[in-house]
């Protein structure tokens, strides 16, 4: 199976870096390449994985692609990411373009992954819940372990179909989420679609 990995070069994404290290047969691209360069690469691929930072209107190309705009993954793509099974959507809001173009594969909902985002999480939640106060008060500490934690458990299966990668991210990334907030938050906005 070839891999295609859509990764835009972002110090603050670089952690993700652990999920597709110990996928044979990739092809990584960080930037460089216009958007109708990267459709050619989806075409040529079995999968694709996209992640880093985005929205609901797709995965953010963050100024290292050439005539992309903001998004070097948006609808323009679907047509072709229909077409592949067994796909990895890690970006922040992710669910919100699998579910509209009804994509197949594993991906996530908004998902934490600086300080910042934590404390705008907290919004999420009533004022002085547990889950608001925990989110307001999040340290990198916590945030490093739920990054590292979630890409070395999805590194662990990434290899494997959607079904088992979902599964088995849920039962070990549970233990963190047990007493880290972020990882509580991100674990109930992990999905999948076959």
């Amino acid at each position: 199976m070839k891999t295609l990995i859509i990764h835009p070069e972002d110090s603050s994404t670089t952690f993700l870096d652990i999920v597709y290290e110990s996928i044979p047969n990739k092809t990584v691209i960080t930037g460089g390449v216009s958007k109708a360069q990267v459709q050619q690469l989806i075409r040529e691929h079995d999968r694709v994985m996209m992640m880093g930072h985005g929205s609901p209107g797709g995965l953010f190309g963050v100024g290292k692609f050439t005539n992309c705009g903001a998004y070097i993954i948006d609808q323009q793509m679907v047509p072709l990411l229909k077409e592949k099974t067994d796909n990895v959507f890690i970006w922040c809001n992710a669910d919100k373009f699998v579910d509209v173009f009804k994509l197949k594969g594993f991906y996530s909902g908004m998902f934490i992954s600086e300080v910042g985002e934590a404390y705008y999480c907290s919004k999420d939640f009533p004022i002085n819940s547990d889950e608001y106060i925990k989110l307001r008060t999040v340290t990198q500490e916590e945030v490093d372990e739920s990054n590292i934690g979630f890409c070395k458990i999805i590194g662990n299966y990434i290899n494997q179909n959607t079904n088992i990668i979902y599964e088995n991210v849920m039962n070990e990334y549970s233990l963190i989420a047990e007493s880290n907030p972020v990882a509580l938050y991100n674990f109930n906005r992990l999905y999948k679609s076959i």
